[in-house]
This record gives C-alpha cells, structure tokens and sequence, in this order.
C-alpha cells in the first residue's frame, strides 16, 4: 500500500479541509438554516441537527482519527488510544445525528428511510459500528494474537478506507437531497445558500480525498511491532 510519499503534507491539507468544512456547515445551519435545537415548534432546527453532526463526526472526526495513527509524533500506545477515541466519538455524533433526523421527521409526519441517502447512511453507520467493534476487540482490548493482527491489519485498514469514501458519497448525497428540497421550495438555485452548500460538499469531497491520500502514503514500510496498531 506503500505510495513512496510522504503523509505529512497530505494531512497538514486535511485539517485545513477540515476545519474550512466544519466552519461552512456551522455557517449554513446557524445563519442561514435558523440554529439547532432537539426539542423545537420548528421541527426544521432539530433536523439541522443532522447534518452538522453527521459532518463533524463521522467525516471530520472519523477523518482525523484515520490520519492520527500516521502522522501523530507520539508513541504507538498513546496513538492508538487517540486513533480509538477518535473513532468512538465520532461513532457516537453519528448515531445523535442520525436520531436527530428520524426525530424531525416522526415529529413532522414526514416518512423513513425512502431515498437512497437514507438506505446509505444506515448502512455506513452500521458498518462503522461493526468496524469500530472489531478492531477494539482485535488490536485493544482483549487483543488478538500477533498473528491475527498481521493478518487482520490490511483488511481492517481497507474496509475502514471503504466505510470512509461510503461515508464521503453518503454526505454528498445528503446535500444534493436537501439542497433540492429547498430549492423546490422556493430557495434561490443561485443564491447566496445554494452556493454555500455546494461549496461545503466540495470542501467535504476534497476532505475525504486528502484522508485516503494520507492513509495510503507511507514513507517507510511498517515493521511488525505496529501489528498491534488499530
């Protein structure tokens, strides 16, 4: 998997995509949306909900937990407890987000699970969770043996790589969905708010490039004590 690259400066652009993503989805749903609330009269604040969490968690969070285990200077204990907490919050604002949306739409007597976004998001929630299962059962607590990490390894890595870019199309999908929600409602097609949610998809598209860029770049090959890595 080795690219001959350095990650460094893959990851230095993930965190300036990161932040400029987390930034423009505040700005779109606390200026222009109305706010965020989990019990509202206006049901359309407990939905903001949704995409300002799903973005910060499962996309920002989980995209920084991906690069950490890589591009943090610090021991490989203390990287892989990062990379797991990293990983847990994110998996945690991803289900709030995913509740909130299945609140605002009982509360509005709107229906379930009916778009594709939808279908997709339950699946990569599910798959995180069970990734996020696996590789702290394998590699942190109880553990696997050294021989099933090695072997493990390159398919936990893989599947996660797969989970994130499900995540980063699944995100895509939601803004085009709600952009064309509101658009149908009467929202200007190329008003200040239609551009910054298109912009804010973009950022997030770009984001998700630099995460797979950085966690497939490698310098060096790894040695068999980073086995133990999740």
């Amino acid at each position: 998997m080795a690219l001959g690259v350095a990650a460094l400066p893959f990851t230095f652009v993930v965190h300036v995509l990161g932040l400029a993503a987390v930034v423009l989805v505040l700005v779109w749903n606390l200026y222009f949306r109305g706010g965020l609330a989990w019990d509202s009269e206006n049901k359309a604040l407990i939905f903001n909900l949704h995409p300002v969490l799903m973005l910060i968690g499962l996309i920002v969070i989980g995209g920084e937990a991906i690069v950490s285990y890589k591009s943090l200077p610090l021991k490989k204990e203390v990287k892989k407890l990062i990379h797991l907490t990293l990983h847990a919050i994110a998996l945690v604002l991803g289900i709030v987000g995913i509740c909130a949306a299945f609140k605002n739409h009982n509360e509005s007597g709107i229906a379930n699970l009916y778009s594709l976004h939808s279908w997709l998001g339950i699946g990569v929630i599910s798959l995180y969770g069970v990734q996020f299962i696996f590789g702290f059962v394998t590699f942190f607590y109880p553990g696997g043996s050294p021989a099933i990490r090695r072997d493990t390894l390159p398919w936990h890595v893989l599947l996660g790589l797969f989970i994130y870019i499900l995540a980063i199309g699944t995100a895509s999908l939601g803004f085009l969905e709600k952009l064309t929600f509101l658009e149908s409602s009467g929202l200007a097609k190329y008003g200040s708010e239609a551009l910054l949610v298109n912009f804010t998809a973009i950022i997030t598209i770009l984001f998700g490039t630099f995460v797979v860029l950085s966690a497939i770049s490698e310098a060096r090959a790894a040695t068999e004590d980073e086995y133990t890595a999740i």
